[in-house]
């Protein structure tokens, strides 16, 4: 299958996924196909990537329900906070980029990602904290006197408090505002019956949202220019079971229609920044986990295979214009990370390639002079760095560290491959051996670049 865009669609897809045999957040390149790890064994099932409104941090709950923040221009992934085990995990950043709402002990917290400073507003029994776009006031769920859940709005200093709705059906869920502040979508009463209702806030005008035949509507979204919702409904099919639609409405329930299906029971969906097209989940058999991301477009519903995997749970469009700098590699055995270019693939855990370039890892043990390792490397009697190779003596983040470029007659196989030797901050152990040295191979045009990066975990 393919789409006939007249624009190809552009960004990052960020996605929870078991590819590496646990739960991670990965990253999907639209322009070439290209994945990127940023974790390794962080996320959970549960696990969705939330972008920053600039494209430069994603956050997420994950094991044990601790909140991450991941800086996309470093790698440098920080544990901010740890969420209970019956607590709402909605993640929400504010408009300016920087801080990160979120509800937990009977607080609102919003936590500053550059002062590492956390205020709160005590709100007992709160959830689903979602930032204005003024960035001065949040809406969350709450309960009035009466037990009812209820939407509220208040100010960042905890002034102001309002009630929003005057709910009576019963528990408001999936909550989310549109992106310009003007209207809220929840679903009720829960997962065997899921009504999606929005709400006009100048009016207070409730809209019901028509829905799939089996009263069954899961994961609404807004469209970045709040004009639409995209939304899961689960269907049913004689002979082959359950699978759902899905589905685009307008903001008020008007003009809704059926862009696709999907063999899951349900599947999350996210918008692409231009409100045109739609990303969701696939692959399902027998219920199971979703193993496909496909898109389709709003104006041209011609659905295209985007990739397969052992497992993907959720997944979310980069909210901006501006990708990430470049990849983030992480590998936990040689507790290293760097950058590298985003547009090469994964060959194995430790080497990367793409049409300008490589990269491969791994450790040396040798002793403690450094000038000694670096010759060892370079004058190898195999000579693969040819007959007279250049040593620079350098720090990379303050350890001792040595570059090695190739001559003029290192051999064509060896494809231009210059190495990066680091001192361990502290010996590591692998497979039951000690390495006091970090190697990087690269070639010569990205030696450096990549090696500047270099920090030990």
């Amino acid at each position: 299958m393919s789409v006939n865009y007249r624009v190809r669609p552009t960004g990052i897809i960020a996605y929870t996924s078991s590819r590496g045999g646990s739960y991670d957040i990965w990253l999907f390149y639209l322009q070439n196909g290209n994945r990127v790890k940023l974790t390794n064994g962080l996320a959970d099932s549960f696990s969705k990537p939330i972008w920053s409104g600039d494209n430069r941090r994603i956050a997420f709950v994950g094991k044990n329900r601790i909140v991450y923040v991941i800086d996309l221009s470093t790698g440098g992934i920080a544990a901010i906070d740890q969420i209970g085990p019956n607590e709402d995990i909605t993640l929400d950043w504010s408009p300016n980029h920087r801080i990160l709402a979120y509800t937990t002990r009977n607080h609102i917290m919003m936590y500053d990602v550059l002062t590492h400073r956390a205020t709160s507003i005590s709100e007992p029994s709160a959830s689903d904290a979602q930032w204005f776009p003024s960035g001065q006031e949040l809406l969350f769920q709450g309960v009035d006197p009466s037990g009812n859940q209820q939407l509220y709005r208040i100010a960042a200093n905890g002034s102001g408090r309002r009630q929003i709705t005057n709910n009576t059906e019963g528990p408001l869920n999936e909550v989310s505002l549109s992106p310009d502040g003007t209207f809220v979508l929840y679903t009720t009463p829960g997962a065997s019956i899921s009504l999606i209702r929005t709400v006009e806030l100048t009016s207070g005008q409730v809209y019901e949202i028509q829905g799939g035949e089996q009263a069954k509507n899961f994961y609404p979204t807004w469209s970045p220019n709040s004009q639409m919702i995209a939304f899961s409904a689960t269907a049913y099919r004689e002979g082959t079971g359950y699978y759902n639609q899905i589905r685009v409405v307008g903001k008020r329930g008007d003009n809704e229609r059926i862009l696709s299906t999907s063999s899951c029971f349900s599947t999350p969906v996210t918008w692409s920044q231009d409100s045109r097209t739609i990303a969701y989940l696939s692959g399902c058999s027998e219920q199971e986990f979703a193993t496909e991301m496909w898109l389709v477009g709003i104006q041209s519903p011609n659905p295209i295979i985007l990739t397969r995997e052992p497992q993907i749970v959720n997944l979310s469009w980069s909210s901006g214009n501006v990708p990430p700098t470049g990849g983030v590699y992480t590998n936990e055995t040689y507790r290293v990370r760097f950058q590298y270019p985003s547009h090469w693939y994964q060959v194995n855990t430790e080497r990367y390639e793409g049409a300008d370039g490589f990269f491969q890892i791994s450790a040396i043990g040798g002793g403690d002079d450094i000038h000694e390792v670096c010759r060892g490397e370079a004058f190898h009697k195999l000579m693969p760095y040819g007959s007279s190779p250049r040593i620079f003596q350098t720090r990379i983040r303050g350890q001792e560290a040595c570059l090695i470029y190739p001559s003029s007659d290192q051999p064509p196989e060896m494809n231009r491959q210059a190495a990066a030797i680091v001192r361990y901050p502290t010996p590591v152990q692998i497979e039951g051996s000690t390495y006091n040295y970090f190697i990087l191979w690269a070639d010569e045009a990205h030696l450096n670049s990549i090696a500047r990066t270099i920090s030990f975990i």
